[in-house]
């Protein structure tokens, strides 16, 4: 039973703070603190200059930061057990689930690169310093910014899909026709359908570098029209995930005060339902004041 309860609590206080727990606020703002950290170092070890005089700094931070993401990663794998659900292995419990899961991924590609380095000398650090830079992501733990955007664009997946469908059909039309309007005066730059697809989608995305560019009256009537559709089907897209976001903010709120409704049915709010409803005001990701104000309104309808 104490073996549990440890568990327990090295999960509240690894996880996203809960109420007052100032444990496990401080615990969140020194991995946060570490980890922002972490990808100052990895930038500013690529200039060539700062990397030279302070290589031995960046390596001694870079060690003492595997050391804390390694105890981390293995608290973390231990005290997921406690997540147990009854047709799960005995020795495996809720570790599995964590190891598999988004945020387990990106825990152990915290410390991959490190110790890659260690078994296989010979490996392009570049690659080594790409993959550190997924320690970005170790942020996920307290912030559901990634799970509303994915959810977001789940719940509009059929606007979504369509968008992109017209998207695509604009982009594999204007780069073909591209090619047959300008080959033959731009052999260099429009050698192949697959290289005029680097203009269509520089144009479409309404970026336009500059560094490709028609030359005959066909191609610039083509060029006119792909930044047409481009602009009309980005600003769709834009919309849509704008629109989404909107609609995730407000189901949030109506499963809050849905809950809030709930639990006030009895008049009377006690310390574990406050409990619960806290909890799902750190995951809504929604501020104390429009908790309050949600509280409020229930308080003003039930009269």
């Amino acid at each position: 039973m104490k073996y549990a309860k440890l568990q327990l609590r090295t999960l509240e206080v690894l996880d996203q703070v809960e109420g007052d727990d100032i444990v496990s606020k401080l615990c969140d703002y020194f991995i946060m603190g570490l980890t922002f950290l972490n990808i100052v170092a990895i930038v500013l070890e690529s200039v060539t200059s700062l990397y030279t005089i302070y290589s031995a700094y960046f390596a001694i931070f870079e060690v003492i930061s595997v050391i804390l993401f390694t105890c981390e990663y293995g608290l973390r794998i231990w005290a997921s057990g406690a997540r147990v659900k009854a047709a799960e292995p005995q020795l495996l419990k809720g570790r599995l689930r964590y190891i598999c899961s988004f945020h387990g991924i990106i825990d152990l590609f915290a410390i991959l690169p490190f110790y890659l380095q260690v078994l296989f000398p010979g490996l392009d650090l570049r690659v080594l310093r790409i993959l550190r830079l997924l320690r970005v992501f170790k942020i996920s733990h307290y912030s559901s910014a990634l799970e509303d955007l994915f959810s977001a664009i789940y719940q509009e997946r059929r606007s979504f899909i369509a968008a992109s469908y017209l998207l695509f059909l604009a982009f594999i039309m204007t780069s073909s026709l591209m090619y047959y309007a300008e080959n033959s005066h731009q052999p260099d730059k429009f050698s192949s359908i697959p290289n005029a697809m680097y203009w269509s989608l520089i144009t479409l995305t309404t970026v336009g570098y500059g560094d490709v560019s028609p030359v005959t009256s066909i191609g610039k009537i083509i060029s006119m029209v792909t930044a047409f559709l481009g602009v009309s089907i980005v600003a769709m897209l834009t919309g849509i995930v704008a629109s989404a976001f909107t609609n995730q903010v407000a189901r949030k709120k109506v499963i809050l005060e849905d809950q809030i409704r709930e639990a006030m049915k009895d008049g009377i709010l006690d310390e574990n339902e406050r409990r619960v409803l806290e909890k799902m005001r750190l995951e809504f990701g929604m501020s104390e004041a429009q908790a309050e104000q949600m509280f409020r309104q229930v308080e003003r309808d039930s009269r």
